[in-house]
């Protein structure tokens, strides 16, 4: 018989909901999950208020190009909504196989396979090679997807200090030749804008036959005198045995890939717990990826816009003697160090309509809280000029 005077405290996970820190101080303080109603350009609308967006990926801005939305109109008659299954079964369309030969021509590798998200893409790219018994060494700040494959693979890892290829070597050099090994960078690190040493870094997985997986999401169609990314960058078109991305970035979509040699894809197919059990990408996000691959080939301006924007942007952080991490891309990190920092120079951007987001530790390194903001083909000279006066008014706030 319950004794009445002992109250039932409930689900444990429903008072975990609601004691949960972070999710208390991301409701106080609101800097995430922010939803817009309009879009134009470059900028965006939230409520009544109009803003810059100078925290998208679309670097080359095609996400609205007349081009790629006609073609997602013409896929969406043509083939429906969706394929309503996963490549392995019932999901697999003409329309994916068209896109995966262009972006593999294109990289410059015998096969691709895309995916629904460039989440799992990446993720495959690690879980679906690494095993059990495998050995991966990794660059410390790699993407949360990479670090979700590496989880999924079973495999031991060993971290080496970020673009570190001196303290790659010395893991590597401390490792049973005879064991499989795969090393997992970024091309384009998305947090910091840093370009991976690539020449270095191909050049030991050579030496010591370690399977190389290069996440080049931010390279892609950013890098290099094609757009080709991180391995055109340094003219090393066979830099990275595996190379994976999304188009969420320069091809303005969603989706995602991963492309590598006929059997690595295949051995990905066949193995991949993300491909077998994922719809396949549909039909208007690939119609529309492979519309924004062909303006990348055939319309250079927007990248060299992309480069201009980038550095009239980066003389406005100079000027403000702001520090962008050393960033060498498009992606330019403001650090600040301190989280209160971070918000009340957000909160500032804010008030003067410029839109950018929060990124603190543990996201980042202990004393390396920023602000993320990725500069774009697509602002204008009179965005760049309000960006420079409310970068300059948020200084006085902190």
């Amino acid at each position: 018989m319950p004794i009445p005077f002992i109250q039932r405290q409930g689900k444990p996970l429903e008072q975990r909901f609601r004691e949960d820190d972070p999710t208390r101080l991301r409701l106080k303080y609101e800097p995430y999950y922010h939803t817009f109603h309009r879009k134009e350009g470059s900028r965006v609308w939230r409520g009544d208020r109009e803003y810059i967006m100078l925290a998208s990926n679309d670097y080359l801005g095609l996400g609205d190009h007349p081009k790629v939305i006609e073609a997602g109109k013409a896929a969406l008659e043509q083939w429906g909504s969706g394929t309503t299954g996963a490549r392995l079964a019932n999901g697999s369309r003409s329309f994916h196989v068209e896109l995966e030969e262009e972006l593999a021509d294109f990289l410059g590798k015998e096969a691709c396979h895309v995916s629904s998200a460039g989440y799992l893409s990446c993720m495959s790219a690690v879980a679906s090679y690494a095993r059990r018994g495998d050995v991966i060494f990794v660059d410390k700040n790699s993407h949360s997807s990479l670090w979700s494959g590496i989880q999924a693979s079973g495999a031991t890892y060993e971290k080496f200090s970020h673009n570190n290829p001196e303290d790659l070597r010395h893991l590597l050099s401390t490792e049973k030749r005879e064991v499989p090994k795969i090393i997992v960078i970024e091309g384009v690190y998305s947090m910091e804008g840093h370009i991976a040493k690539l020449p270095e870094i191909a050049a030991l997985a050579e030496e010591f036959d370690a399977f190389l997986v290069m996440d080049d999401a931010h390279g892609f169609g950013v890098l290099g005198e094609n757009g080709r990314g991180t391995a055109e960058h340094f003219d090393l078109p066979d830099g990275a045995d595996a190379v994976c991305g999304s188009f969420s970035k320069s091809l303005g979509g969603t989706g995602g890939f991963v492309a590598a040699s006929q059997n690595a894809i295949e051995y990905l197919r066949s193995h991949s717990k993300q491909t077998i059990f994922s719809a396949a990408l549909s039909p208007v996000a690939t119609a529309c990826a492979k519309a924004a691959l062909g303006l990348m080939k055939e319309e250079p301006e927007h990248r060299r816009r992309l480069w201009e924007n980038r550095r009239r942007y980066k003389a406005i952080l100079d000027e403000l003697d702001l520090d962008f991490w050393d960033s060498e891309t498009p992606a330019m990190p403001i650090v600040l160090g301190d989280k209160e920092k971070v918000y009340f120079f957000w909160k500032a951007l804010l008030e003067k309509g410029i839109f950018t987001v929060i990124s603190v530790a543990p996201a980042v390194p202990p004393g390396k809280d920023l602000i993320r903001t990725a500069i774009s083909a697509k602002h204008t000279e009179r965005d760049i000029e309000q960006i420079a006066a409310a970068f300059a008014y948020a200084k006085t706030k902190i």
